[in-house]
């Protein structure tokens, strides 16, 4: 079987992504039809007639399901899947690439990755997951009775560095519609406005989002994903504040970076340098504006700790 090239990172990571060996995964399905099994889907081979017994197989479940557990959280670049090729690859037409580290509903409630509107017959498609957080791929056919059948499965990315910002408390200095605090620490980089998965602020003067990471940490890093689908101009100009006091709502702490621009639907990484804070401020100041943020991640150390926080 040919093996994926490394995947170029992108601007948010220093190392290249690198085809993970799914192989030391663990994996299970929602049933089995025949030899089936699910470990078919991570024995390294392509083939894809079901004779040749690297198939995976369901029976004719509603919602089917097939799950993938890394042992470790990773940021999940790309997800490689190949169809069936002497029969019926449509039964895959439909099916959700979900990635996370709940369990809930078997690990298929947790944040969508993409459709696989279709993969033809025998052919392995791969799709961008830019880097999204999780310990689990979940592969399912939501929404209607079918038979899952997957003939491999291969998946790239890099052990996830510890996010201190998903243990913290977010606010935001106002609230545009649905787009709450919380979405820019809930581990997924969707960044389409209608993927419900970022935050939004009215327009106002000198909009902020403020996240409190419940104890002083050194921050080394702040990532910021921007919007992809709408005006990603708005956030040119906002400045990262990290510190310890909540004068001007944390606003005048010491400036870590100004971001010049991100690019529709990118993350970039700022280097903090080890700045001390319990308070991360994103705000943009001196002008009206919206400020929309679709994922904000944070790496340091808690002050006092000399090791640095590094790969699971």
């Amino acid at each position: 079987m040919p093996t994926l090239p490394r995947v170029k990172q992108s601007a948010a990571h220093k190392q290249h992504w690198s085809l993970l060996n799914v192989k030391g995964g663990k994996v299970t399905q929602s049933s089995l039809f025949g030899p089936g099994v699910p470990e078919r889907a991570i024995d390294g081979n392509r083939a894809s007639n079901w004779v040749e017994n690297s198939c995976t197989h369901t029976v004719n479940d509603q919602n089917p399901w097939w799950r993938l557990d890394l042992q470790k959280t990773y940021n999940i670049d790309t997800v490689t899947i190949t169809n069936r090729k002497d029969c019926c690859p449509e039964r895959l037409n439909g099916a959700e690439i979900r990635i996370g580290n709940s369990l809930n509903d078997d690990g298929n409630s947790n944040p969508r990755c993409a459709v696989i509107s279709s993969i033809p017959a025998g052919i392995s498609k791969t799709f961008i997951c830019n880097g999204m957080e999780g310990r689990y791929v979940n592969i399912v056919i939501p929404g209607r009775q079918e038979y899952l059948t997957l003939c491999e499965v291969e998946v790239t990315g890099q052990l996830s560095e510890t996010n201190i910002a998903r243990g913290g408390k977010v606010t935001q200095s106002s609230l545009f519609g649905p787009g709450v605090p919380e979405r820019a620490i809930d581990g997924n980089r969707a960044s389409n406005w209608g993927e419900k998965s970022c935050t939004h602020t009215e327009e106002e003067q000198n909009p902020w989002w403020r996240l409190d990471l419940q104890k002083t940490y050194k921050v080394n890093t702040v990532t910021i994903t921007n919007r992809k689908d709408c005006c990603p101009e708005r956030l040119n100009g906002a400045e990262i504040r990290i510190g310890n006091s909540l004068n001007d709502d944390g606003n005048s702490n010491p400036r870590c970076a100004v971001i010049s621009t991100i690019t529709a639907g990118n993350s970039q990484t700022f280097e903090c340098n080890g700045m001390e804070g319990r308070y991360v401020n994103i705000v943009i100041a001196g002008r009206k504006e919206y400020l929309t943020l679709c994922e904000v991640e944070v790496t340091g150390q808690p002050l006092g700790n000399s090791n640095s926080i590094g790969n699971l």
